[in-house]
């Protein structure tokens, strides 16, 4: 599951063994990459890169953000648009906390979705995620917008805020650190919220969310369930689907990995989207019924 680093790799998860002949369709695809930026920092190995399906942030080879332009698909990467759930549990949420940027259209988008919203703090340890998302990601700085370049677990510990959701969404060069897992951080979570306040976060396990080997994804379970009054989780079939069809035109998940998005509260949560908030979604030309069809 983890490396000697506490590094949480995906791959490790993996329970299912994938079709050799799909997996070769996968190895064997080349993309025409354009590098439009690229550095290393004290934390990753950047670039931006442009090809026939859009424009990617990458953390070494992995693609962490960015836009999808084909005929099927068009948008931000689809996994992301889970964050947005929140917004048929409380529409009226007015303090956000975003930890890991990304290009940032969460951020507008939020800001276009939530109409009392007064403050944004989005905190990142990567000093270039803010230019690079202004200036190759389109995205636009408002008055409720605060970046803070910052250790999220620190940011955590220390803000007297509380919020009303918090979202966390975070990767290095190789996975996920493993001390987004541990008991303290459930625990400046927890304390960071409003008394109903929402948390999102996106993990990963394999596909086979019941299937007795997957003690990653039964672990998790019993972590939110322990902490948190209310938990859900969507599995990222829709996001799988995007992907795999986007890149490589085929129409199933090959890789035995997919995106967990957890959705857990101070507070008991029933909900059920109406049509108006549905259509508001137009605004940001998402389709949300996709998304909320995905809950397990």
């Amino acid at each position: 599951m983890s490396n000697e680093y506490n590094v949480i790799i995906p791959e490790a998860l993996a329970i299912l063994e994938p079709n050799e002949e799909l997996l070769e369709k996968i190895n064997s695809k080349t993309f025409k990459d354009k590098i439009l930026f690229e550095t290393d920092s004290d934390f990753h190995q950047i670039k931006v890169i442009e090809n026939e399906i859009g424009r990617f942030l990458h953390y070494k080879d992995t693609y962490q953000a960015g836009f999808i332009d084909t005929s099927f698909y068009k948008g931000n990467l689809p996994y992301i648009n889970y964050f947005l759930i929140p917004y048929f549990m409380n529409p009226d949420i007015k303090k956000i906390l975003l930890i890991g940027m990304g290009t940032g259209k969460i951020v507008n988008d939020f800001e276009i979705m939530f109409d009392k919203l007064k403050k944004i703090d989005v905190v990142d340890i990567e000093e270039n995620i803010l230019p690079i998302a202004k200036e190759y990601f389109d995205f636009k700085e408002s008055k409720l917008f605060n970046f803070h370049l910052q250790d999220g677990r620190i940011f955590l510990r220390n803000t007297k805020t509380k919020y009303d959701l918090i979202v966390v969404d975070v990767a290095n060069n190789d996975g996920i650190d493993a001390r987004f897992f541990e008991d303290s951080y459930f625990d400046e979570i927890k304390n960071a919220l409003s008394p109903k306040g929402i948390f999102v976060s996106n993990l990963c396990a394999s596909a086979q969310l019941e299937h007795p080997k997957n003690y990653f994804f039964k672990a998790l379970k019993e972590k939110f369930n322990s902490t948190f009054p209310y938990f859900s989780v969507y599995k990222g079939n829709y996001s799988d689907e995007v992907y795999y069809k986007s890149f490589f035109n085929i129409d199933k998940r090959v890789i035995d990995i997919t995106n967990i998005i957890t959705i857990a509260a101070n507070s008991d949560y029933c909900f059920t989207p109406s049509k108006k908030q549905i259509e508001k979604f137009k605004l940001i030309n998402i389709d949300m019924t996709k998304y909320l069809s995905d809950k397990v």
